[in-house]
């Protein structure tokens, strides 16, 4: 799955590490996701859109 991680969380100027402590994972976790290699729960997609201050998942990640 594509993402914007990394850019929208670079706009707002947050870490990585920053990010994984505001939804309640590893930074290990966000580095998957902003890489494509782990595609997240429902949950967990709505906590980093929200963490990110967007307010549709569709803003944050993109199907193939």
């Amino acid at each position: 799955m594509k993402t914007s991680i990394s850019e929208l969380r670079r706009d707002l100027g947050l870490t990585q590490e920053q990010l994984a402590a505001l939804v309640g994972v590893t930074r290990q976790t966000i580095i998957s996701l902003e890489q494509g290699r782990y595609n997240p729960s429902l949950g967990l997609a709505y906590a980093i859109t929200r963490a990110l201050k967007r307010r549709a998942i569709e803003d944050v990640f993109r199907l193939p």
